[in-house]
């Protein structure tokens, strides 16, 4: 990728593994990534085999004092950004300003609804995965660990959504009136597009 001013990345049906290791690789070389959607993104394996290997995960704690960590989020976006930590050595200050060039949310929130979402397709399921292989999405996963806002989410998204298909309406209303008055207006502009075209427009 070409540097750019914030990258707004949408995880839905992305692995998270593979989508992880290209955002750690670019936060590294100094981009700035938004990865919105955390809750859609997938795993590969079925929700039992991820819920036991969940559970071995939370079962790595300090013997003596467990407030001390290691920390096991439950919520999706935390989990992401948790992976990408992980692969981006955090632990050097080179690591550190890197991780802190990401942002990683549930759902779509309010500034990132307005702004243009790219995918990966190298990190997309449908590309890496066998058609028929178990797979388990994050925000199933984490709700059947303890996550709490499965629900207020599915409503907020779904208000977004409503809000998104009107926009798109009127959008597409306006280009009909546009093509049509381009249409009416066809042949007074024949002449002006003739000298637009041999001036090189």
């Amino acid at each position: 990728m070409v540097l750019t001013a914030t990258k707004v990345i949408d995880g839905r049906d992305h692995l998270l593994g593979r989508l992880a290791s290209i955002v750690a690789k670019e936060l590294l070389a100094g981009q700035k990534i938004v990865i919105v959607r955390c809750d859609e993104m997938v795993i590969s394996g079925s929700l039992t085999r991820n819920r036991v290997k969940y559970a071995q995960f939370r079962k790595k704690r300090m013997n003596t004092n467990p407030s001390k960590g290691p920390f096991h989020f439950k919520s999706p976006a935390m989990m992401v950004w948790r992976t990408i930590r992980g692969m981006v050595h955090q632990k050097t200050a080179r690591g550190q300003e890197a991780i802190k060039r990401l942002s990683t949310f549930e759902g779509i929130p309010a500034p990132y609804d307005k702004q243009t979402r790219v995918v990966v397709p190298a990190a997309l399921k449908v590309m890496r995965i066998k058609p028929g292989r178990d797979y388990t999405s994050i925000g199933v996963l984490a709700n059947s660990v303890g996550w709490k806002h499965k629900e207020l989410l599915g409503r907020l998204e779904a208000k977004r959504k409503a809000e998104a298909k009107e926009f798109y309406e009127a959008k597409k209303a306006k280009l009909a009136l546009r093509k049509k008055a381009e249409e009416a207006c066809a042949g007074e502009l024949a002449k002006v597009n003739e000298v637009l075209a041999a001036a090189g427009y």
